[in-house]
């Protein structure tokens, strides 16, 4: 048995993150939301078929496959800039099992980065975390994953409850294919409550307060045997305020 998500309307998202620090809405809401057809989603979708394999997972595993650019968005005008293709760092404060380590993936594919949705994606969620902190520019990294059972059991966050070193971050679960698992689980960062639910609809979006919650997705498993084609595929988007994470602070 799966926990259906605790989802919240729209108008409420802001509210949720400035609370609880957390909220889920549908694809629908997230559609309201952004400004973009459940039609110009699904059309992206086809390209987590062609994510090259994560050659930096330090357990071992080959069950994920990525890819990673970086932006500056106007959280006000609502302009978004790519920026130089960059390695993607966390300190070992916030990844135990990969921080300090500059992992250079292969960059979203031009036709995926310059599609209308995933630019609308950036400038409304954007727009969200500005309704909350004030409009400003938002350092923007976006990854495309893709977790397999090639292995048998595939890992969405190997590196267990963590926080990213952002201000908000943004999972939207793009589909999910012949898996079970892959429950999400969210926490206070300095209290005793929590709660988990599993995102089975294409395009529900989670979104978090970094600084206030810890959040981790439970391994998946093949629904048949080992040796199939199961997946999940999502993408996470992560806003900080200033600057991106690098090595120099």
């Amino acid at each position: 048995m799966t926990l259906a998500p605790p989802l919240s309307t729209p108008d409420r998202l802001t509210r949720a993150l400035r609370e609880p620090g957390h909220a889920v809405c549908s694809a629908a809401g997230l559609c309201e939301r952004v400004g973009v057809t459940p039609a110009a989603l699904m059309a992206l979708n086809p390209s987590w078929n062609d994510l090259p394999a994560d050659a930096y997972l330090r357990d071992g595993g080959r069950y994920r496959r990525r890819r990673h650019s970086c932006y500056v968005v106007d959280g006000g005008a609502g302009a978004v800039q790519p920026v130089p293709h960059r390695a993607h760092w966390q300190p070992v404060e916030y990844n135990a099992l990969h921080g300090g380590l500059e992992r250079w993936f292969e960059p979203v594919a031009p036709k995926v980065a310059s599609a209308p949705a995933w630019l609308q994606l950036l400038r409304g969620l954007s727009a969200v975390c500005s309704e909350v902190r004030g409009a400003q520019p938002w350092f923007v990294e976006a990854h495309q994953f893709r977790i397999d059972t090639t292995d048998g059991i595939g890992r969405p966050t190997p590196e267990g409850a963590h926080r990213d070193g952002v201000d908000f971050v943004a999972v939207l679960l793009v589909s999910r294919v012949g898996v079970k698992g892959g429950e999400t689980r969210v926490f206070e960062a300095d209290g005793p409550h929590g709660l988990r639910f599993t995102m089975t609809e294409p395009w529900t979006l989670l979104m978090l307060d970094d600084a206030r919650v810890v959040h981790e997705s439970t391994p998946i498993q093949p629904l048949v045997p080992a040796g199939d084609s199961g997946h999940r595929d999502t993408l996470v988007l992560t806003f900080r305020a200033g600057a991106f994470q690098g090595p120099g602070g």
